[in-house]
């Protein structure tokens, strides 16, 4: 048996510990994609009124889903209360369309989406699939806008955010990891960066 180089076992040891890191990390996402629904607003355009309008749009939604997800218990429950609230939701953002003058369509879905590492006011979250709210405002064909619904960290008070994450089923290690001052954007985005290459590698 051929005796291996000490740089060919440290290059070996170094790709087994970013193999063993980066399963690490997928399953802290997959984890922290369990416990959250992500609202993902698509605007018709780019152009500023469509982009202004998308905005109007969100507005709209995020007050009432908020209103409608208190009531919900645990991811579960927030689904099947999202789930039956579609066509009301989608009349509330079709009446905001209209409301600014424009006739454009919009549909309202609930499934999986990717997205890519966010960083929002106080809180980041890595890249990966999550539940999502998803709004098509028209050709949906500029760029978009994307938050937490449940729960709803986006709209919580910096004092009552910690609070409203225990009570939706998140941890204090949950809450640890998409708050933590230092280090955590850039462990987001090496896990980012360690999914791209897993995906060039799989083709």
């Amino acid at each position: 048996m051929k005796r291996l180089h000490k740089w060919e076992l440290a290059l070996l040891l170094g790709l087994c510990a970013v193999l063993l890191w980066g399963a690490w990390s997928v399953r802290q996402q997959q984890d922290l994609s369990r416990k959250m629904i992500r609202l993902h607003v698509i605007a018709h355009s780019d152009s500023a009124e469509d982009q202004a309008l998308k905005l109007q749009v969100r507005d709209r939604v995020l007050d009432y889903a908020t209103a409608v997800l208190q009531r919900s218990a645990d991811m579960t429950a927030a689904q099947q209360e999202l789930q039956q609230e579609l066509p009301r939701i989608e009349s509330i953002a079709r009446a905001a369309v209209a409301a600014e003058g424009y006739d454009y369509a919009v549909t309202a879905s609930l499934g999986q989406a990717e997205f890519p590492l966010k960083e929002y006011d106080g809180f980041s979250l890595p890249a990966g699939e999550y539940t999502a709210l998803r709004l098509v405002i028209g050709e949906g064909e500029g760029q978009n806008w994307w938050c937490v619904v449940f729960p709803p960290l986006c709209t919580a008070a910096a004092c009552d955010f910690t609070e409203t994450a225990l009570d939706a089923g998140m941890t204090e290690e949950d809450i640890a990891l998409i708050t933590e001052s230092e280090g955590y954007v850039l462990k987001f985005r090496a896990l980012e960066l360690w999914q791209q290459l897993r995906q060039r590698m799989g083709k």
